[in-house]
């Protein structure tokens, strides 16, 4: 059985997949009689058997050796499209993370939209989306993950659109796709250049080709600025990172696939590039450049968010910077190790905000408080995913962190700086956040707010435990280190910016009778913050107003020039046609004579020409 399993682990994607085909005669509107409720169960049933069916396989893994799959798709002379699918701990790992975390959010799914009218098409959507992402995992080929990004990139445009009939709900899909689509254009490129260099687009192949690749540096630059700039734009990296914050419009069980899976998905496709990426070190310091500004500055701007999931959301884009630091600097097992932690500890965080913003009808923080004695499920899933998600022991990330840390305390002392930073000023935040909410005397829409139902609950319940047992099982995997090796002045740095952190956040004032300081240098710096340093305005003044320019010229060029040359041409045959029908004669003497006298002067001209041709001296 564990064999048969095993040697059928491709198809983990296609369940999921056929959950979302089957819940579609829902979501069109051919079956109405039944409700949506049936496609919900449908999708759910399909991705609990891919769980169980990754999870078997990811046990059966440790006793073999990692393995690869081939598929060809179409061959011809020397053109080859193969899909390779790697099978390996990791690859199954990843399988089973992102469908353990889709179960659970499609569950939540069921309370959170219970009554919304479009359930069905929500289900679908989840499907494709947990289709592409596991597809993603185990893909082996960058042509094939090329792909996959693109349908993560239009499920994400479906998602974050959902609820179509608000306007501001459709600018944020817009600016999602569109922005995404920057960084999938320069992939794109890079994919195609790399095809032609390397002559495969298996990653097993190109690992061979770049460890005796010798590119000229304009080349390996260019090609690693295009290989970096698809999964920049997935994971929300400066300076494509404004389409997350403005995707936090959509529905909240979206939300928390999106930053806990999704941006995993683009930075899990950069940690396969690494060894590519190794032939640029312009592309290195690029990664190093824009992780730090990401990490530091997303950081800042979640501090000064009223919005609950917007300040989360900034979070998820510093963590990813975080990860494309540690893949500049060539630690790609910190990253996996960062990337995990993260996604659960993340996804357990937006479970809780959403059972606040379902029970309240709110997601300003100034609008709550006084939740944590009538939401005690809710506050307890907050306080654990937000304990995970910083270095505090013994949960995960202060493992992932301490690894990182570890290695470059004695060769880049700078990144435990940029790493103290980052950690206290979540620290702050998830402090910050947790008093607005559940913290202080009740307000209108908190005083009579219950607790979720079961179907919202025992997901947020069941991710709480994984979160705290997530340290044995990285002991299980053999991925904590040795305590007689661990490095003690990085622990207590660690533990002392959390607590730093916390302390801060607990004691700092926070009024709730209005939302922007009295103070004015104070009020300054809170609107250079919640509003992203400005950066959108810096953007329609640059470069969206460079690109309207560009377009105002180009339909002036294209109205008065090219089709005025076209007009004129047009009005000079209707002229000459309308002037010469007065002259015919019926005479065909009179017609001879005009065509004799025309290739006269033709001829006389070309002779002229011919004769000032011989008369030059060369």
């Amino acid at each position: 059985m564990n064999e048969f399993l095993f040697a059928t682990s491709w198809l983990v994607p296609l369940y999921s997949l056929g959950g979302a085909i089957l819940t579609l005669p829902w979501g069109l509107g051919i079956i109405q009689r039944t409700g949506p409720k049936p496609a919900a169960y449908l999708n759910l049933l399909t991705t609990l058997l891919a769980f169980v069916h990754s999870l078997f396989v990811f046990k059966e893994i440790w006793n073999r050796e990692p393995g690869n799959l081939l598929i060809t798709w179409f061959t011809s002379a020397d053109f080859d499209i193969s899909f390779a699918l790697e099978l390996s701990p990791v690859s199954i790992g990843a399988t089973v993370l992102i469908t353990g975390l889709s179960l659970l959010a499609q569950v939540y799914a069921l309370g959170y939209m219970e009554k919304d009218w479009s359930l069905a098409r929500f289900f679908a959507l989840i499907g494709f989306f947990e289709a592409a992402l596991s597809g993603l995992a185990i893909s082996d080929s960058l042509f094939l993950s090329y792909c996959l990004l693109e349908v993560l990139t239009l499920s994400t445009y479906l998602l974050v659109g959902f609820w179509y009939a608000q306007p501001l709900v459709v600018t944020a899909a817009r600016d999602a796709f569109l922005t995404k689509r920057v960084g999938d254009l320069l992939l794109l490129m890079g994919v195609v250049t790399l095809s032609n260099l390397a002559g495969s687009l298996n990653f097993s192949d190109l690992y061979e080709w770049a460890q005796t690749a010798n590119l000229n540096p304009v080349t390996s630059t260019l090609l690693g600025l295009a290989l970096i700039a698809g999964p920049a734009g997935k994971c929300a990296q400066f300076p494509l990172h404004l389409w997350l914050d403005e995707a936090m419009e959509g529905p909240n069980p979206a939300s928390v696939m999106r930053n806990s899976l999704v941006v995993a998905g683009g930075a899990y496709l950069l940690y396969k590039l690494q060894p590519i990426l190794v032939l640029s070190p312009v592309a290195l310091n690029a990664l190093v450049i824009m992780g730090t500004v990401t990490a530091v500055g997303a950081t800042l701007v979640s501090i000064a968010q009223i919005d609950i999931k917007r300040s989360l959301s900034h979070s998820t884009s510093a963590y990813m910077g975080l990860i494309f630091l540690a893949v500049g600097l060539q630690q790609g097992g910190v990253a996996l190790m960062l990337l995990l932690t993260h996604a659960i500890a993340k996804a357990l965080l937006f479970m809780s905000s959403g059972s606040v913003i379902y029970t309240t009808s709110t997601q300003d923080l100034t609008e709550m408080g006084g939740l944590w004695s009538r939401m005690p499920a809710t506050t307890t899933a907050f306080i654990v995913g937000s304990a995970g998600m910083v270095t505090l022991l013994p949960l995960g990330s202060f493992w992932a962190m301490l690894a990182w840390a570890d290695g470059f305390v004695n060769i880049n002392p700078w990144v435990i700086g940029v790493l103290i930073v980052v950690n206290g000023l979540t620290a702050l935040n998830l402090t910050r956040v947790f008093r607005l909410i559940f913290w202080g005397k009740p307000q209108q829409k908190t005083r009579r707010s219950p607790e979720v139902g079961w179907q919202m609950a025992l997901p947020m319940v069941s991710l709480t435990i994984v979160t705290l047992l997530l340290p044995l099982m990285l002991q299980q995997w053999y991925l904590l280190p040795d305590w007689e090796s661990i490095d003690w002045f990085v622990v207590s740095v660690l533990l002392c910016s959390t607590i730093l952190g916390v302390g801060i956040g607990s004691t700092m004032y926070l009024h709730k009778a209005w939302s922007r300081s009295r103070i004015l240098a104070w009020r300054f710096i809170q609107d250079l913050l919640g509003y992203d340093f400005y950066i959108d305005r810096v953007y329609r003044l640059t470069i969206v107003s460079a690109v309207a320019l560009l377009s105002k010229i180009s339909a002036w060029s294209d109205r008065y020039l090219v089709d005025g040359l076209v007009n004129l041409v047009g009005f000079a045959t209707i002229f000459g046609g309308q002037s010469l029908k007065y002259s015919i004669s019926g005479q065909s003497q009179a017609y001879m004579l005009t065509i004799l006298a025309v290739v006269s002067v033709l001829g006389f001209f070309i002779s002229w020409s011919l004769g000032l041709l011989d008369k030059l001296p060369f």
